[in-house]
């Protein structure tokens, strides 16, 4: 892809990715809080949080590819201690779902209850961890051409940028 093809789809890409992280998810999270009990919801509320988490941090890279290529100065070394410890800090809170998870079933006597749209926390608890996967190991998003011809030709997902980046700056 041309580098301004490139700078083109991250200009529209990186404020639709800060609008989810910073608008859609946080407006979901206080419906959900206005309209239920929070102890119903908790796993729930857990996943989009990560979710926001996760967002956040991609839209803050997609912004960072995106003033590189336009030329900006930027902080490099900063931004790559920022993913790392992002990295840890996700790991450690994907490993704490089923903790979560844990929680809001006792919290429900053992019972899975329709009412607490645990079917919704267990699918955004996912999705948090297909984020976390998109943005630091393999790109899980396929939403051009390009991508999906290097499935194609290469029978795998690319390895994510995120991931490629940090890789080519560990310590």
């Amino acid at each position: 892809m041309s580098k301004q093809k490139l700078i083109k789809r991250l200009k529209s890409y990186y404020p639709m990715e800060r609008f989810h992280a910073f608008v859609t998810f946080p407006a979901i999270l206080v419906y959900l809080i206005l309209n239920n009990l929070f102890v119903d919801i908790f796993f729930l509320l857990y996943g989009i949080l990560v979710c926001i988490i996760i967002l956040i941090q991609g839209q803050h890279y997609w912004k960072l590819k995106l003033y590189r290529l336009m030329g900006k100065p930027i902080n490099q070394e900063k931004n790559l201690t920022i993913f790392r410890s992002s990295k840890k800090i996700n790991l450690i809170l994907i490993t704490l779902i089923p903790i979560i998870f844990a929680i809001q079933l006792y919290q429900n006597n053992w019972v899975i209850i329709p009412e607490n749209l645990i079917l919704y926390g267990i699918l955004t608890n996912i999705f948090a961890i297909f984020e976390h996967i998109n943005y630091y190991n393999r790109q899980l998003m396929v939403d051009n051409p390009a991508d999906l011809d290097y499935i194609k030709r290469n029978k795998k997902l690319k390895i994510a940028s995120l991931a490629k980046d940090l890789k080519e700056n560990e310590l």
